[in-house]
């Protein structure tokens, strides 16, 4: 991959691009930093705005925009994240051409109308309604909530029945001219297909340019708090949660600790405790959630009502266990093999390694990381490991929001 830099109205615009022409296809994706639902000024703006992009042009309408995409296999989607918000164009080789004017067509102008927007809005507040029947979703929402209070990771990111009927169309027009802009945009761009056939200013003069915007950084609570969300529950559904704070460059060492402690499935300490030893639940997971805005390590599991109590408990015992003693020799080796093995497995499409150096460039890092990454948990040692998580005693600080009968 290399990264190409554009310009338009006087704005500098990354471009990455990775020829492959082991198929013939082409995948296109726009992405604007800031832009997801931590930008939102009501709750679910981002995804709303998200949901209307994908209702095609004001001069064709949904239904027609849609079938002329379909007729060519063309697929044009819109998504909103915490963070950022892209736009993702996938189509064949020949049809790229004919998809990029879409793509145009679509930026210029979006199906920005009453009718279209109200149905937007009764669908989301469709889904806000079956969500307060969803107990997974309400335990997590609440863990957030106990973990960023007072941030916009705090809020549901679909947005409460309120904050979606407020929204209107100058709220809609106003964030898309705002956060989808040039200054705050990337590009990556794959497949079968040579730069010389794009007009890119075609796409980016649709756009204003903007100002850059630094995304905020959102703490994590180490107050070890538990609330309990009460329902007509045949199970307790238990999510947890606690700081993991980490230096960059040591990114490495936290997922290998996490994956002997909880992300590793059969294996794992907390799933040998809690599924094979005493039976309390089917699955359990701790990962961890490294975002440029925050830093945590947070799981999940799922027991009977009668169960919830003793789960915690041995929780919050192997944590203790892990940050006082660290891992054996054997687990190391277990999680080297397993984890660097696997690496070929996230990489064998085109997709899947675009994707990887994406996100690398996105927090910071070379395209090539994965490599680096690889050679540094090879070379981990038991003595660097254990050092690392008894330096982390902020893991065990943890909290839990559990949904139950």
């Amino acid at each position: 991959m290399e990264k190409i830099i554009l310009e338009a109205k006087n704005t500098q615009i990354p471009l990455l691009f990775e020829h492959d022409d082991s198929l013939p296809v082409v995948n296109l994706k726009l992405i604007f930093k800031v832009a997801g639902s931590v930008a939102d000024s009501k709750m679910g703006l981002s995804r709303l705005c998200a949901r209307l992009l994908n209702e095609g042009t004001k001069e064709l309408g949904s239904n027609e925009y849609a079938r002329l995409l379909e007729i060519k296999a063309i697929e044009l989607h819109s998504s909103s994240g915490f963070e950022t918000f892209s736009i993702e164009l996938n189509c064949l080789k020949e049809h790229f051409s004919y998809a990029f004017s879409m793509l145009v067509k679509l930026l210029k102008d979006p199906n920005l109308t009453d009718d279209t927007l109200q149905k937007i809005k009764n669908i989301v507040k469709s889904q806000i309604a079956i969500n307060e029947n969803e107990f997974d979703y309400l335990a997590g929402l609440e863990l957030n909530k106990i973990l960023h209070p007072d941030t916009p990771r705090a809020n549901p990111t679909i947005g409460t029945y309120e904050s979606i009927e407020s929204i209107d169309l100058k709220d809609v027009e106003g964030f898309i001219k705002e956060y989808l802009n040039l200054a705050n945009l990337y590009i990556v761009l794959a497949g079968d297909v040579k730069l010389e056939e794009i007009d890119f200013s075609k796409a980016l003069y649709a756009l204003e340019a903007g100002e850059k915007r630094e995304l905020p950084q959102i703490s994590t609570s180490d107050e070890k708090t538990f609330k309990e969300i009460k329902k007509n529950s045949e199970q307790a559904y238990i999510y947890f949660g606690a700081p993991f704070i980490i230096k960059k460059d040591d990114i490495y060492k936290a997922n290998v600790a996490s994956f002997i402690l909880g992300a590793g499935g059969f294996g794992s300490r907390l799933m040998e405790e809690i599924r094979v030893k005493r039976g309390l639940a089917y699955s359990i997971y701790a990962r961890n959630n490294f975002e440029l805005s925050l830093s945590r390590i947070t799981g999940y599991l799922q027991t009977k009502n009668e169960n919830k109590e003793e789960a915690i408990a041995v929780i919050k015992e192997e944590f203790e266990k892990f940050i006082k003693d660290g891992v054996s020799e054997d687990e190391l080796k277990s999680a080297k093999d397993f984890l660097v093995g696997s690496v070929s497995l996230t990489q064998e499409t085109m997709f899947q390694r675009v994707n990887t150096k994406q996100d690398n460039f996105y927090k910071g890092y070379e395209f090539d990381e994965i490599s680096k990454r690889i050679k540094q948990i090879k070379e981990l040692t038991l003595d660097e490991l254990n050092q690392f998580i008894k330096a982390h005693t902020e893991i065990g600080n943890l909290s839990f929001a559990v949904l139950s009968k």
